[in-house]
C-alpha cells in the first residue's frame, strides 16, 4: 500500500521544501540533498506509486513514455547528454529503497567510475 506520507509525497505537496529543477503538473526533478556526484537529481511522477513495478503497472504507455521524454529533455537541457549520466532506480526493501515513492536518479556530471 502506498504511504501518503512519506518523503516525496510531502515534497509533491510543498510540505517540505526542496530545490526544484523542473516540475510540471505530472512530474518532478528535484536535487538530491545527499549528492552522490556533482549532478545528482531527483525524479519522481506525481502519481501515488511506490516503485517501479507500481508505476509500470498504474500508468498508462502515455504517462511511461512522458516520463521518460521529460528525463531526456532535462538531461539534455543540463548538459549530461555530453559526457554521459548514469539513471538509477531501486525496487523494493532488496533493493534497499529508501522512500516508498517511485524515484529515479539522474547522476552526472563528473566521471562516475568510483560511484556505485
Amino acid at each position: 500500500m502506498y504511504d501518503v506520507n512519506n518523503i516525496f509525497a510531502k515534497i509533491i505537496r510543498k510540505e517540505i521544501p526542496s530545490t526544484i529543477v523542473y516540475e510540471d503538473e505530472k512530474i518532478l526533478f528535484f536535487h538530491d540533498i545527499t549528492p552522490q556526484a556533482k549532478v545528482h537529481i531527483l525524479v519522481i511522477p506525481k502519481i501515488p506509486v511506490k516503485d517501479l513495478t507500481d508505476f509500470l503497472n498504474q500508468a498508462d504507455e502515455i504517462a511511461v513514455k512522458y516520463f521518460f521524454d521529460k528525463i531526456n529533455e532535462v538531461v539534455k537541457e543540463i548538459g549530461l547528454t555530453k559526457t554521459g549520466f548514469r539513471l538509477v532506480t531501486n525496487n523494493g526493501l532488496d533493493a534497499n529503497q529508501e522512500v516508498p515513492h517511485f524515484h529515479m536518479h539522474i547522476l552526472g556530471g563528473e566521471n562516475l567510475n568510483s560511484i556505485r
